[in-house]
């Protein structure tokens, strides 16, 4: 309670910029639980999956393939399923069928995560922007008094100003924090849809080489 009672305390002296800086909190914190879900349930082990993915396709057994691609139903899989739905085609059309369903699913695993980039910095500066009307006010309502009461009136203002700063600071480091770790996830599953694709086209051209010529 004590915790709690001292945020409310710096909160409320912050003054009306902490408001802006509260709301990008919040934006902050149901981007990266949105992202963190996504991008975990968005995972496959990618060994496993092409250590399948090379069995099935060099037996020709597609079919299977295609079902295991459905029934795991992952961004990966989907891309990697459309390439395989064409299987009876070119390989350029395979390819062509893999890229348009990349089209689709590499949008949605990027999604929103650069937002928490641009609320980083909007917060840290907002923080600032509210640190300096605090100290604007605070000077100018010192302009009038009493000489003796000066000092004790703007380091109050002062205090309070740089409570405006440090919330701003501390969603700022948090938002840019969780946006390096989201956007690194992100690149990770991203190079590795176009690992497992790669190998999966070459497995299919492979394939269809090895075949015998009827």
């Amino acid at each position: 309670m004590g915790f709690i009672h001292t945020i409310n305390e710096a909160f409320t002296e912050g003054g009306w910029g902490m408001w802006p800086i509260l709301l990008l909190s919040i934006f902050s914190v149901g981007i990266t639980i949105d992202r963190v879900v996504y991008l975990f349930r968005a995972t496959i082990d990618k060994h496993q999956f092409m250590g399948l993915m090379q069995k099935l396709i060099a037996q020709g057994n597609v079919a299977q393939a295609i079902k295991v691609c459905s029934g795991t139903s992952k961004p990966m899989t989907r891309i990697v399923q459309a390439g395989l739905m064409k299987v009876n085609k070119s390989d350029v059309e395979v390819q062509g069928a893999m890229d348009e369903m990349a089209l689709r699913e590499m949008p949605l695993i990027e999604r929103r995560t650069g937002y928490l980039a641009m609320i980083g910095n909007v917060a840290t500066l907002a923080g600032l922007l509210g640190t300096i009307v605090g100290l604007i006010h605070s000077f100018g309502a010192v302009a009038g008094v009493d000489p003796s009461q000066k000092a004790t009136m703007l380091a109050k203002g002062i205090s309070e100003a740089m409570n405006c700063t440090a919330f701003g600071l501390l969603v700022g480091i948090i938002s840019l924090l969780a946006f390096s770790v989201l956007n690194g996830k992100t690149q990770a599953l991203l190079d590795d849809i176009n690992e497992v694709t790669a190998q999966v086209m070459n497995l299919i051209s492979g394939s269809r080489q090895a075949a015998p010529q009827v």
